[in-house]
């Protein structure tokens, strides 16, 4: 019983993002778990690499679509390949995203509206774009992946427009989660901890923010980007029919200290 209602069989998922590191993870676990996939990404080797790969290591299906998240027909691109390729859509993965450190008083307003262009308002232009296919499909899983930065202010980085963007995504989850229920659409959201990767990597070796990262961190190590995918997994299936609205913190704790 455990084990089916963790099963994606027959359904089809988008995940932008999905040609490198959490996003890759995401997709893949979700191929393993029986799901097609449409891989969603700037990047087109990295995207067309990562679907090749899931079609060889799984046998599921799988796709490919150039996606720049800031665009809201790109993320309609996905939505369609989806349905095309694969009959329908049922979990849609809003994973894309940047990170810099910049002051509040130094930083461009260029710096700060690409900010909130990609990891704000592309997460909702991605939760947009899937709703109509959603509610052809009669229901469906959105599932965007915001930030411990959402929550906190991490320190001694200053990155207020990034932890305001991630607080955004939060809080949109939160409100489409309402509205959409009636639609029977979950949606729900992640917040990471400092993941393994080019995001948090040099961070860590950093000889001012290393250190303050490992003594706040409880478990004392950056996280996997395989170790979001059970959440991930949780609330794309059948075993999170009952989450709506959620940010599950995945952090080793980093939020508690």
């Amino acid at each position: 019983m455990i084990k089916e209602l963790f099963s994606l069989a027959g359904r089809t998922a988008v995940v932008t993002g999905g040609g490198r590191q959490l996003g890759k993870s995401i997709a893949m676990t979700f191929a393993e778990m029986g799901a097609n996939v449409v891989v969603a990404d700037i990047n087109e080797a990295d995207g067309n690499a990562s679907a090749e790969e899931i079609a060889r290591t799984h046998g599921h299906g799988a796709a490919y679509v150039k996606a720049d998240v800031p665009i809201p027909g790109d993320h309609e691109r996905a939505v369609a390949e989806a349905e095309v390729r694969f009959g329908r859509l049922d979990i849609y993965v809003n994973n894309a995203g940047i990170a810099e450190s910049a002051k509040g008083e130094d930083m461009s307003l260029a710096q700060w509206q690409r900010m909130i262009d990609i990891d704000y308002s592309g997460v909702y232009y991605g939760c947009r774009a899937a709703f109509p296919a959603f509610k052809r499909a009669g229901k469906g899983s959105i599932i965007n992946i915001a930030s411990m930065s959402g929550l906190v202010v991490n320190v001694p980085m200053e990155q207020p427009h990034y932890n305001t963007a991630k607080a955004a995504v939060i809080h949109l989850t939160k409100s489409l989660a309402v509205d959409w229920s009636r639609h029977a659409i979950r949606v729900n959201s992640i917040s990471p901890g400092y993941l393994e990767g080019p995001m948090s990597g040099p961070g860590l070796e950093n000889p001012v923010w290393g250190p303050i990262w490992m003594a706040r961190s409880v478990m004392k190590r950056l996280g996997r980007p395989e170790e979001i995918c059970g959440a991930a997994l949780l609330l794309a299936s059948d075993a999170g029919s009952f989450m709506t609205g959620s940010n599950v913190v995945v952090d080793g704790g980093y939020t508690c200290a």
